[in-house]
């Protein structure tokens, strides 16, 4: 278990040592302050895991440090040593948020004592806090933001939430078919009962066939008891199927029977079952196409795409990230057990900038992986690591890339789609004319047949709009 980081702040420097010396012989690691702003620094930029105030100190007190203290970090533990103690002072240090205030000289062992139990209380409410995410991640929200496209998936999600037609949800890797699904189910009257999930994707005919339907004792070698298959389980309930237009095409046929008649057989039985379900399937492929190509069976897809959703990828709903992003740092923040953590505006537009090739499920593992190796409370552009790999549009180089990379690539590509119209492509990535002009000079990004440098009354006026 890492060692806690206690900061201790007191301007007597002996004082400061030999608290210091007992704690790390205790095994903290200590960070010393001897005045509010060294404080307010170390909060700023270490996160200690608690701290201890001395209540007079040079350029204030330790109900001022606090204040500003608990902007930086609300939840962190802090002690108060005082050699005035009053009870007035103590009531304002607790309605401050102090965990425990004592006067001068402490016992030390007292001090340990109720410092560690100030830890364990501060862990066991990180660890509530972060039970209740995971509870509040099972009923999720698919139409975070405004754009037209997830309002219109939202308005029509609304109007089929309540029926029983199967549903095809259709969408690219990581765009969020799967919290749809689970958001269809849990807002129908179907909620009460199961919601189970198969992901077809490389399952041969054998395994789908013993997952869905189940088997009997002997119905083939290995089967050595009856197995209970997945539409039995989601009986009343939801079966989602993912990556549908993987499966096998001999389960195909099985699978419109229970649509159809609403019975199966498992694998090695004779008699139906009847079984009541709701199927929503989900797919990144085009299934159209794979009909006509006989990988898949055109009277199960008229079945199954009665209702045909259409998730849009991130790069098509670019006015959503920040809302999106914000969103994702707080379910961030809890799931880690840290304070919350704020982006710059710089940031943000090289998260609009990137085209999000494994689209939400990528801006989640970026933001993550930000927020795991930075060490402030504001991530910058400088913590964003990008993944860039293969699209339309040549942004690929095969392994992670710099941010000055993505921010070239993607000005060159803005660049090309509007013919090399700059002052069209400074309004579509949100810059002035004259901060563009520099980029592409800086990365020597050719215009074609334009000219590649304003002339004096361009660059007068773009200043003037900076």
């Amino acid at each position: 278990m890492p060692e806690d980081v206690i900061l201790v702040v007191e301007d007597d420097g002996q004082q400061r040592a030999l608290l210091g010396e007992f704690l790390s012989a205790k095994g903290m690691k200590v960070l010393s302050a001897g005045n509010c702003l060294e404080a307010e620094h170390i909060c700023r930029t270490k996160r200690p895991d608690a701290a201890i105030f001395d209540y007079e100190l040079p350029d204030g007190n330790a109900l001022d440090l606090m204040r500003r203290v608990r902007i930086l970090d609300p939840e962190m533990p802090i002690l108060i040593l005082t050699g005035q103690g009053s009870i007035q002072l103590a009531v304002e240090a607790v309605k401050l948020g102090a965990d425990q205030f004592l006067t001068k000289p402490a016992d030390l062992p007292t001090l340990l004592v109720l410092l560690q139990r100030s830890l364990e209380n501060h862990r066991t409410r990180q660890l509530r806090l972060a039970d209740r995410s995971r509870i509040q991640r099972d009923i999720p929200d698919p139409f975070v933001g405004k754009s037209t496209r997830i309002r219109e998936l939202a308005e029509i999600a609304q109007k089929i939430v309540n029926t029983n037609s199967p549903v095809l949800i259709q969408g690219e890797t990581g765009s969020g078919k799967g919290v749809l699904a689970r958001w269809l189910h849990q807002n129908s009257p179907r909620a009460a009962h199961p919601f189970v999930d198969l992901n077809c994707a490389g399952l041969s005919k054998e395994l789908l066939e013993t997952e869905l339907f189940g088997h009997e004792k002997g119905a083939f070698t290995g089967a050595v008891q009856s197995k209970v298959g997945l539409l039995e389980i989601s009986h009343k309930g939801t079966t989602f199927l993912d990556e549908i237009g993987d499966l096998d095409v001999q389960v195909q046929p099985k699978l419109l029977k229970v649509l159809e008649d609403k019975h199966f057989r498992r694998l090695g039985e004779v008699r139906e079952r009847l079984v009541d379900i709701r199927l929503v399937a989900a797919t990144h492929r085009d299934l159209r196409d794979l009909v006509r190509q006989k990988a898949f069976r055109d009277d199960l897809y008229f079945r199954i795409s009665t209702i045909c959703l259409s998730v849009p990828p991130l790069r098509e709903r670019v006015e959503d990230i920040p809302v999106l992003a914000l969103r994702l740092l707080d379910r961030i923040s809890v799931d880690l057990g840290v304070p919350r953590v704020e982006i710059s505006d710089e940031a943000m537009r090289y998260l609009q900038a990137y085209p999000w090739p494994g689209n939400v499920r990528e801006l989640r593992n970026i933001l993550e992986r930000a927020v795991l190796l930075g060490d402030r409370k504001m991530l910058t552009a400088r913590d964003l690591h990008f993944d860039v790999r293969a699209d339309s549009d040549g942004l690929d180089d095969g392994s992670i890339t710099t941010l000055e990379e993505v921010e070239k690539k993607y000005i060159a590509r803005t660049l090309k789609i509007l013919g090399g119209q700059v002052p069209e492509a400074a309004k579509q990535l949100g810059i002035p004319r004259s901060s563009l002009y520099n980029k592409i000079k800086n990365y020597r990004i050719s215009l074609g047949t334009k000219r590649e440098s304003p002339g004096a009354g361009e660059s007068a006026s773009d200043e003037m709009e900076e």
